[in-house]
Parts: C-alpha cells; structure tokens; sequence
C-alpha cells in the first residue's frame, strides 16, 4: 500500500494502534472522532495509498461525479484506472510510488507508445508493456523472475513470456480490495 512490502507486518503506518504516540500515563485516553474527522481520514487514506496530491483527488471526484451509477464506485474505478495503478497491478513494481517512477522514467509503453504520464487512464483493451531499451535492466530481469508468483486481479491479463499485460474488462468494485470506505468520502465532499 504505502511503501511495498511495509504494510504486511506489524509496523503499518496506516494501522490504529490502541494508545496514542507519546509517554502513556494512566490518563492518556482518546477523544472521539467526529464525523467530519471520520470522513477527512478515509479521504486522506484513499489518497495517500495512491498517491495523489489534493488537487488531483479532487479532480478525480468531480471526474466520478459527473458519471452516471454511484460516485464512490465510479471515484474507485477511476483510481484503479490510472496507469501507475494498473503497472503495480501486473506486478511490474512492489508500491504505487515504484510503479509511478517506472513510468515517468519511461520505461513502461502502452498500445506500443512511450508512456510517461502516471495518472493517464488505461481502457478496456489497453495493452501495457516495457520498452524495449527497458528490457536490458537488471531490474526488469529480476521483475521477470518474481512476477510468477503474483496475483493479478480478474481485470488484467499479463503474458508472463513477453511481460505484456492487457486490460481485458474495466475494474468493477467487487474486483477492489480497497482498505477505505469510499462512501464516506462521497458524504466528505458533498457537505
């Protein structure tokens, strides 16, 4: 989520820890959050894990609020869209920031066109690949040989041969395994 592998163990930055940071003495207790509190900490969670500035996210929702269905669906279908998100999706990087300087270094093409803009959205049918000057890094070598071992979601295809991935159908909410209620930051921007 924030910086690969970090939050699979216990020292996750985004966890709840159940005192607050500082000396514990008997009176140390937390206040409640109010409900604006609630909401700005969903938002600020769903940005951080991926990676966006304020001005982007916001952008992004007025995006997801024009659309027609349910806003926070289509706010997640976006964020899963971006071509950062789906290069980490394929396995092409272990954390969204990786994934973001692979492809502003210009290492990643898609439909056979350098690409180096991150939040450029990918389409059903896409086709995400490495540059062929690309292929001769030490890094790629070794992003071949662990590749076998990821999961890819329902959504993406990768030939694991030519290290192609495409996307075979747009990101449905059931596919996400999100860790933030996209519900609450619907209701944190229509206030």
């Amino acid at each position: 989520m924030l910086k690969g592998g970090r939050c699979y163990t216990p020292k996750c930055a985004v966890d709840r820890r159940g005192k607050p940071p500082g000396k514990q003495t008997a009176t140390a207790t937390r206040r409640r959050i109010s409900d604006r509190g609630i909401q700005l900490r969903e938002k600020q969670k769903a940005r951080y894990s991926y990676g966006l500035m304020e001005r982007q996210f916001r952008r992004l929702f007025a995006n997801a609020e024009r659309q027609p269905g349910i806003t926070g669906e289509n706010l997640l279908v976006l964020l899963e869209r971006r071509l950062d998100n789906v290069v980490f999706r394929l396995g092409f990087a272990d954390s969204r920031s990786q994934a973001r300087q692979l492809v502003q270094h210009g290492h990643i093409t898609l439909n056979g066109h350098k690409a180096g803009i991150p939040s450029q959205f990918v389409k059903e049918g896409d086709t995400i690949t490495w540059r062929p000057e690309s292929t001769k890094t030490e890094y790629y070598k070794t992003v071949a040989e662990t590749v076998e071992s990821k999961v890819l979601p329902s959504w993406l295809n990768l030939d694991r041969a030519t290290m192609t991935g495409k996307m075979v159908a747009l990101p449905t909410p059931a596919d996400l395994d999100v860790k933030f209620n996209e519900k609450t930051i619907v209701e944190y921007y229509s206030r």
